[in-house]
């Protein structure tokens, strides 16, 4: 395997302080400290070039994302007839694909992919399922060009942070201000802390906010994928950082629920947030073996 490294233009000093100061090693992997921009990860509240473009995506988001939206677009979208193409087709169009939702990165979206799929085979290289799983975690490109560049409606579906609907929103969701518009937070049906759930129902049956997440779940699920649970309940929660990050939620959870978190813990704590760099992955020199695995977990042709 080989990892080309594109370095910014400036001076070897530069190159070094940023080697022993700005990085740190964790495992294998080495860890930034900080994001694309120079700045924290996921600091909401930092001023960057990026917080207003990020702040008015959560808004419109935590505003439109009501429970009946979530089922109707799950209605529409689990009919898996928008398009047909392979998974590696779907990876290569990722590469028009920049996420204005993120904070942390400014690289098209297989850039990360392939981050963080290489970081993770670096650390677990028996784990081949949990390789593809972060390769194709983000992959919604079908969904973004049909609703990003077909309608343009896409800012309250893609907003990065997915949290259950159905029930009252908790505080620690990202820009939790924003859900003082939204029409559910005023429906007592909805707004109460178990909402139209029972205590540890578990997350199967909790509709979550409509995205990326949900919409690769259905796609995976749809087709017939041979991952393991685990690699499904990453797929559908990595961006449900109220749970694994604050601990919110948990009365939702039953005992499986609690069992797969501790694969996605392995994923979210470095892989899937820390892997975004300027590092650049050689796409051809790593295609082969993911289409292995593709082939190994996945049908040839999926319905998307």
């Amino acid at each position: 395997m080989t990892i080309i490294v594109h370095e910014p233009d400036v001076n070897e000093n530069v190159r070094e302080n940023e080697k022993s100061e700005d990085l740190k090693l964790d495992a294998d992997f080495v860890v930034p400290e900080s994001n694309a921009f120079g700045q924290n990860f996921r600091d909401y509240e930092k001023e960057s070039v990026r917080k207003a473009i990020v702040q008015e995506f959560y808004r419109q988001n935590h505003i439109y994302q009501t429970y009946e939206f979530a089922k109707k677009k799950k209605e529409q979208y689990e009919k898996l007839d928008k398009a047909e193409m392979t998974i590696w087709e779907c990876c290569e169009l990722l590469n028009e694909y920049v996420d204005e939702s993120d904070p942390d990165l400014d690289e098209p979206q297989i850039e990360h992919l392939l981050q963080s799929a290489e970081a993770i085979r670096r650390d677990y290289p028996d784990e081949d399922w949990l390789h593809l799983t972060a390769l194709i975690h983000g992959n919604y490109q079908p969904l973004s060009f049909m609703q990003i560049y077909i309608t343009k409606m896409f800012s309250n579906e893609h907003a990065r942070d997915t949290f259950p609907l159905g029930c009252a929103f908790d505080q620690s969701v990202v820009h939790h201000q924003f859900f003082k518009d939204n029409p559910d937070s005023e429906n007592p049906a909805l707004k109460t802390k178990l909402g139209i759930y029972t205590e540890n129902c578990g997350l199967e049956n909790v509709t979550m906010s409509w995205g990326h997440d949900e919409y690769m779940y259905l796609v995976a699920k749809g087709n017939k994928t041979t991952l393991p649970p685990a690699g499904l309940f990453i797929i559908r929660f990595h961006s449900f950082y109220a749970m694994h990050r604050s601990g919110a939620y948990s009365f939702l959870m039953n005992d499986e629920d609690k069992e797969m978190l501790k694969w996605l813990h392995v994923f979210n704590s470095k892989y899937d947030l820390y892997s975004k760099s300027k590092i650049k992955i050689n796409q051809e020199e790593v295609k082969s073996y993911y289409l292995s695995l593709i082939k190994k977990y996945f049908p040839e042709k999926l319905k998307w």
